[in-house]
């Protein structure tokens, strides 16, 4: 024990580390310093030192590649998780109040465009159907009635006007022919009187003849013929006056006649003016049958509104799919009174696209047809691709119901998201048409250059 501790004294005094016992070497049963087993061994420690110094080189060149492809992403990409599938949703609603008699499809069907999803009781519709098509007929007949009218009407008073200009024709010449003989007439009465004041006046002095010569014949002073010429004289100029005053009376006569005439002829005249106002009148009821008819079409076109009206009104009973796609969200059932307006199930349309919700400080490159990898939560093996259709004209916070009012109160600034809507790429959902659905979590990757 001494020797050793002297000798490891000795070698701690002369500056040498004492002996290590490394596992490769066994110590001497005498106790001196160990003799190694393999001569060798202190080699290998630069070997060892210079694999470490490339491993290390090499991992670092792998992190840098690695970061410099990292960089490169994400200087040309960006991302966000706050995305979600987005699809159009239409409500089904009802547009008459019935009875629900028939519900054809079940939740989550598939159903095609056409397909009847809800029938009502449409024995009411049916019945006000036959009530619109019953107007019609009315009204159709009434207007033909009036149409007809308006020829009968016309063609009467065509042909009491005719009648009518043809008597009033008549009659005015009628007029001027009494007019013209009551003159003649008239006119003979003066020159006879005054042809019977001549006559008169002869017959006077005829007579004062006759007598005078009478009374010289008596006292035998005239002979017999001469009284007999006074005789024949005074008996001629007394025919004559005789005559002379009866042709007076016959032109009396033919006066009052005449002025018969003619006021018989007048009071023709009157009452075929009076036609002539009967036919003008028929062309008046001509006038109102016509309007009549306007009338009746306007009803009839009224009817066929309500007939059109009634025949929508039956068809809204059988309720059919607007569009191909999954019926979701179905409350109605058979025996269900439902109102107008009224949601009956939701139809979700097979073409669903991403609504992704970028921070305004990710668009300053966006640009719509960008590409776009879609990672969805329900199916993270599958990689989904598409490409940005569109950017929103505003922030969501514009269109919540109550948008922030920052002009009051305190401001603290919040990155805003604006929602991008980004659309599949068709081939990349084939086979996944029918499992993606509105409101699935997406994580959405848009490549911008």
């Amino acid at each position: 024990m001494e020797s050793t501790n002297s000798v490891n004294q000795t070698q701690t005094l002369d500056g040498q580390k004492p002996a290590v016992l490394d596992r490769n070497t066994s110590p001497t049963s005498d106790g001196t310093d160990p003799i190694p087993s393999d001569p060798q061994a202190p080699q290998k420690h630069p070997r060892r030192k210079w694999i470490l110094l490339a491993a290390l080189g090499v991992g670092l060149m792998i992190g840098g590649i690695l970061g410099y492809r990292w960089w490169r992403f994400a200087a040309i990409h960006v991302s966000t998780d706050d995305a979600y599938i987005t699809a159009d949703v239409h409500p089904i609603n009802a547009r008459i109040n019935g009875t629900v008699i028939e519900v054809a499809v079940k939740d989550n069907q598939q159903v095609q465009r056409g397909d009847l999803l809800v029938k009502l009781d449409p024995r009411d519709n049916q019945v006000a159907l036959q009530q619109s098509k019953a107007a019609q007929e009315l009204a159709q007949q009434q207007a033909r009635v009036a149409q007809a009218n308006i020829g009968v009407t016309a063609t009467n008073a065509q042909g009491l006007t005719t009648e009518a200009r043809g008597d009033i024709d008549a009659a005015g010449a009628s007029v001027s022919t009494a007019q013209a003989a009551l003159a003649e007439a008239q006119a003979g009465v003066p020159a006879a009187r005054a042809q019977l004041a001549q006559v008169k006046a002869n017959l006077v002095k005829a007579n004062l003849d006759y007598k005078r010569y009478l009374s010289l014949f008596n006292e035998g002073a005239i002979a017999q013929q001469q009284l007999d010429a006074a005789r024949a004289t005074y008996e001629a100029t007394q025919g004559q006056y005789n005559a002379i005053a009866e042709q007076i009376k016959q032109a009396q006569a033919r006066v009052v006649q005449a002025q018969t005439n003619l006021g018989n002829i007048q009071a023709k005249l009157n009452s075929t003016q009076g036609k002539l106002e009967q036919a003008n009148a028929s062309g008046k009821q001509t006038e109102v049958n016509r309007r009549q008819y306007q009338a009746a079409l306007a009803a009839v076109d009224q009817s066929n509104a309500q007939l059109k009206n009634a025949q929508l009104q039956l068809s809204y009973t059988a309720i059919a799919a607007p569009l191909t796609g999954r019926i979701g969200n179905k409350t109605v059932q058979i025996g269900q009174r439902v109102q107008p307006g009224q949601t009956l199930m939701s139809l979700v349309q097979p073409l669903p696209w991403v609504n992704a919700n970028f921070k305004e400080t990710q668009l300053a490159k966006m640009q719509p047809g960008q590409p776009v990898e879609i990672k969805i939560d329900a199916f993270p093996h599958h990689l989904f691709r598409g490409n940005v259709d569109s950017l929103a004209p505003a922030s969501g916070a514009k269109f919540a119901l109550l948008p922030p009012d920052n002009a009051t109160g305190n401001f603290t600034k919040v990155v805003q998201r604006i929602p991008v809507k980004v659309i599949f790429d068709a081939n990349s959902i084939k086979g996944y048409e029918s499992r993606i659905t509105p409101g699935m979590s997406v994580v959405v990757t848009v490549e911008t250059p």
